[in-house]
């Protein structure tokens, strides 16, 4: 149970935290601190959903797999091109948070490109993020985090009247995108559920450790953005490219600044590392099944990496990094990736008793949240989501009509 829930930890604790606060603030102003109890339900929704499901189909792909199995090919397709979509826009996230964290003023762009290009040369020749490096992540990222709470609250600049707008100033509306985009802060939740043969007694082991982790980190977070809220006020947290960096500085902490500097980067760093993975397996997966281009499931004979895949990722990140900035790709990979998880609360649901560990009413709970967070993100994320979406469904159409036209076999 312990170390179920320390990998827990390690999976959700990292480099969302740094960079989700401020447009969270943006939407919602102090109404962030109910946004991040509502991200924190959907996630519990869809990690058990997640959970249930890996029980079954303990195999890569994630819910690409479930929903083919469920669903049919199409919901696992939707499911597959929703966490691409969604994956992609959080490594870029992910570089931009680094950069602005660690880059000089100015350089924030080419420094994150840098980052994205270094990153997925490492991956290439199979050095990934492991169990040991995750552990070193998270003792940097809970000093860090330790070292803003401490200064912060301890500041003379703490100003409680910074919340005396009241929690629902900006309306339900709001505080529904803000919990869409905290969901972001939540990424890594899903290792809880993949975790069936690791540890004993699974089915009493992981709906404890899931529940448990999830309790820590948003403690955590809660903590950490009333003290963000408190020091800089709504306003200023909105417009902070680094918001807990700037929570240190307010504070006048001049020794705290180089904490916070090195937490953001390992965490960003870290995060990094194993997106470029994840989605190159996910790219493989989809290859494989002819959902992608088929050279995009060549693995290379050395390293037994999907080499073309994460190229290619590297370079869609990079175009990415210098056409947009964090807030965008912050709601953009919110768009996809709750749509990922709708498609597995809903296959979830469909499962027969036997295969059931939890109850349906959390699944119909995680699908409709999922479908409420992503219907109130900002508009832009909607649209451009959308837009993406739809180039996939056309991508696979003309597939399948070529495929029809050669008498080759159609589902």
């Amino acid at each position: 149970m312990t170390d179920a829930v320390a990998i827990g930890l390690g999976s959700m604790i990292g480099a969302g935290i740094f960079a989700s606060f401020a447009p969270a603030a943006a939407a919602a102003g102090a109404g962030l601190l109910i946004g991040l109890a509502i991200a924190a339900v959907v996630a519990y929704c869809n990690a058990t959903s997640s959970a249930q499901l890996a029980a079954v189909y303990p195999t890569s792909g994630g819910t690409y797999v479930y929903g083919r199995e469920r669903l049919g090919q199409w919901p696992g397709f939707l499911a597959g091109w929703a966490f691409l979509i969604g994956k992609t826009a959080s490594c870029a996230a992910m570089a931009l948070a680094f950069a602005a964290y660690a880059a000089p003023a100015g350089w924030g762009k080419p420094v994150a490109v840098v980052a994205v290009l270094a990153l997925a040369a490492v991956n290439y020749f199979g050095v990934t993020r492991t169990a040991g490096l995750t552990r070193i992540i998270v003792v940097l990222v809970l000093l860090a985090l330790t070292v803003v709470v401490a200064v912060g609250l301890s500041s003379g600049n703490r100003l409680d009247s910074n919340l005396s707008t009241g929690l629902f100033a900006e309306g339900w509306y709001g505080i529904l995108q803000s919990a869409g985009l905290l969901f972001f802060a939540f990424a890594g939740y899903a290792r809880l559920a993949t975790m069936g043969e690791e540890v004993k007694d699974p089915t009493r082991t992981i709906p404890r450790a899931i529940v448990t982790a999830l309790l820590i980190v948003l403690v955590v977070y809660a903590l950490v953005a009333m003290t963000a809220l408190l020091t800089l006020g709504p306003g200023r947290l909105a417009a902070s490219a680094a918001p807990l960096l700037d929570v240190v500085t307010a504070a006048g902490s001049a020794w705290a600044a180089p904490i916070v500097r090195v937490g953001a980067a390992a965490a960003t760093l870290g995060a990094l590392l194993a997106l470029v993975a994840g989605v190159g397996r996910t790219a493989l997966a989809m290859a494989r099944h002819g959902d992608l281009p088929a050279p995009l499931a060549a693995v290379h004979p050395t390293y037994q990496v999907p080499h073309r895949a994460e190229i290619t990722l590297a370079l869609i990140v990079s175009v990415l990094v210098l056409t947009i900035d964090l807030r965008g790709a912050i709601g953009f990979s919110s768009f996809g990736v709750l749509l990922y998880y709708f498609v597995a609360n809903v296959a979830a649901f469909t499962q027969a008793r036997p295969d059931r560990r939890y109850p349906k009413a959390l699944q119909v709970l995680g699908a409709l949240g999922c479908l409420l967070l992503v219907a109130t993100l900002p508009a832009m994320s909607i649209t451009v989501g959308i837009a993406v979406i739809g180039l996939g469904i056309a991508y696979r159409l003309v597939l399948l009509r070529r495929r029809s036209a050669r008498g080759d076999e159609v589902t």
